[in-house]
């Protein structure tokens, strides 16, 4: 059986739009894609008027390197959430298939399969955060298709273990794709789950360049899969899905300077996640701090809404994730600098003393 045959027969059996850009390559007169034949006249606009490559070669080659894998194991997406909304779609069909998943986790997922029509069953974290394999693979039914494990996971920080997502991905062989979710994975340090593509073919992997490559408005994410599951969502892909800018601004950012600055950058996260999680264990109102492998950390308060108001009263904002199961009393605080980081200490320690 080929991973293949869980998609929808009928996305397997479209045939693809062929862009203009995707029918011929070279020339020096481009007059087949109904572009402007003039450059905008804004400083920097040269080249704007030409449609971007769908899938820019240089990128989708130094991302490759980047994870591990190879050019035709690559699809390079408008962040992560564009390459859930493709799997999504790809292997799910309204009203028939669904998706696992393991709240409190990241909400994409779930409101994707929603919009598409797909049932979401949930098989929930236990109360420390920690993911139990048996139970997310018990609660994947006959009509699953996509399970979806994030590792760190979002919002908690907890991650799970390479050794225990292989062992899923054996037991769903055949049954289901799983979609590891690694957005946070720079700050944990940990393998990647790319390496068992090889060897499990319903094993596929979100990045992104959003968080510890600091492009999130660029919107640079990137699936790593079989390439067969590649070229099934190359059919269903808007056909230019890149700013010319924003795939400049990455391979600036994957560049050997841009790579010397990010290590820094995730260093310092990383000692920052330390203090902050020593610092905000002894301030009075905090219950607990949640262990974390990302650059976040989610902390449980005796009083979340009046945490979350005084520090937006003093101009800082975190994320109320009270909403979350298993997470009523918590807010996540992202790891800023030095003196953000400070601020946020500073503001809580005065509320709890007055």
């Amino acid at each position: 059986m080929s991973v293949l045959d869980l998609a929808r027969p009928d996305i397997r059996e479209m045939q693809a739009y062929s862009s203009a850009r995707m029918e011929a390559s070279g020339g020096t007169v481009l007059l087949n894609a109904n572009e402007s034949a003039r450059p905008p006249s804004f400083p920097g606009g040269d080249g704007l008027n030409r449609y971007p490559d769908p899938q820019p070669r240089a990128l989708v080659e130094t991302l490759a390197e980047l994870y591990g894998s190879t050019p035709d194991r690559v699809l390079v997406t408008r962040g992560s959430d564009e390459a859930i909304d493709l799997l999504t779609r790809a292997f799910c069909r309204a009203g028939q298939d669904g998706i696992v998943i393991s709240p409190p986790t990241f909400g994409m997922y779930a409101v994707c399969a929603r919009i598409q029509g797909a049932a979401v069953v949930e098989a929930p974290l236990a109360a420390d955060g920690s993911l139990d394999a048996d139970t997310l693979v018990a609660a994947a039914g006959p009509s699953t298709k996509l399970v979806y494990l994030c590792s760190p996971n979002n919002p908690t920080g907890n991650l799970v273990g390479l050794g225990t997502i292989e062992r899923i991905a054996t037991a769903l062989a055949g049954r289901a794709l799983l979609v590891v979710d690694e957005a946070y994975a720079e700050f944990a340090g940990t393998p990647s789950a790319t390496q068992l593509i090889d060897a499990h073919e319903n094993v596929a992997v979100l990045r992104t360049l959003s968080k510890a490559w600091s492009l999130a408005g660029a919107r640079v994410g990137t699936l790593v899969a079989r390439a067969e599951v590649i070229g099934l969502l190359r059919r269903i892909i808007p056909p230019y899905p890149l700013p010319s800018p924003c795939v400049d601004a990455a391979l600036a950012a994957l560049g050997y300077e841009g790579r010397r600055v990010q290590r820094h950058h995730v260093h310092e996260v990383l000692n920052e996640r330390a203090r902050m999680a020593a610092a905000l264990a002894t301030v009075p109102g905090v219950r607990e701090v949640l262990p974390s492998h990302a650059n976040f950390l989610a902390v449980r308060f005796a009083d979340p809404a009046g945490a979350y108001q005084r520090l937006l009263s003093a101009g800082v904002v975190v994320r109320d994730i009270t909403k979350y199961p298993g997470l009523g009393d918590a807010l996540r605080i992202t790891i800023g600098t030095g003196n953000e980081n400070d601020r946020v200490l500073a503001v809580l320690r005065a509320g709890a003393s007055a």
